[in-house]
């Protein structure tokens, strides 16, 4: 009898001690299977965590310059005449913050009647010693309708207040104080401005804008004292931009043949 309750317990100890290791051989199990998901887990966020800051940073990587583009011949030839005279970079008028969008382009006018685009360039670069105001543009078209370059295309200027930080700016030189400008200047300013859209992409009708548009000030006067004139400007602008060659150059070799 004895013996056979020794038996009986040496079998209920040998099945408890066999539940026992039953039990943490599943519980070890699981340990690990749940260890590799979450490593798995932890890697799957890594990578996405990776994909979403690649996109994040390449969305807000703004290409400043414009891209290599097929331009016009007008334009090829034209870009050849903007002379670049840039300014030092300076507190008052050549910050050197970066341009980091460009969706318009704001025309103004000097309000110095009968002063050329040097003189106009000159004044932004003596305020550097005047310390008088902050005030620049990246171009200015004068009155033998030569246009200078103040400020490179990804860079601000100091033109159009709030406008600064999203736009490029050309002031235009005048004879008198109506503002009305030569034939000369507004042919390059039609051209300049023409340039500038195709260059980014942009639409005349409503990305070609005023000074006054971004503040209220009768800049550039000709164009807001007279709303019809402004209308044919960017009519002009949005003709020279379809043009496919220099028609100048046209008609002087049809005068050679």
């Amino acid at each position: 009898m004895k013996k056979g309750m020794l038996i009986l317990s040496g079998v209920l100890g040998l099945s408890l001690i066999a539940l026992v290791l039953l039990i943490m051989v599943y519980i070890g199990k699981n340990e690990i299977a749940r260890s590799n998901n979450g490593s798995d887990g932890a890697e799957q966020t890594a990578e996405h965590t990776d994909e979403q800051e690649t996109t994040t940073r390449a969305a807000v990587t703004l290409v400043t310059l414009p891209k290599d583009i097929e331009l016009p011949d007008w334009a090829e030839e034209f870009k050849t005449t903007i002379m670049e005279d840039y300014l030092p970079v300076n507190e008052y008028s050549r910050p050197g913050k970066e341009l980091k969008k460009v969706n318009a382009v704001v025309i103004h006018y000097v309000g110095n009647p009968g002063t050329t685009a040097a003189q106009n360039r000159s004044y932004f670069e003596n305020i550097i010693e005047t310390g008088e105001a902050y005030v620049s543009s990246h171009f200015i078209v004068g009155l033998e309708g030569e246009i200078i370059q103040c400020v490179p295309l990804d860079e601000i200027s100091y033109a159009s207040n709030e406008r600064n930080d999203d736009t490029i700016a050309v002031e235009s030189c005048h004879p008198d104080e109506t503002g009305a400008y030569n034939k000369a200047t507004y042919e390059s300013l039609v051209k300049l401005t023409a340039y500038l859209c195709i260059l980014y992409n942009l639409n005349p009708d409503k990305d070609v804008i005023r000074h006054y548009d971004v503040t209220g000030k009768e800049c550039p006067k000709y164009f807001v004292d007279y709303e019809n004139e402004w209308n044919l400007f960017k009519a002009q602008v949005k003709r020279q931009m379809s043009e496919k060659v220099n028609f100048l150059n046209i008609l002087v070799l049809q005068e050679r043949n």
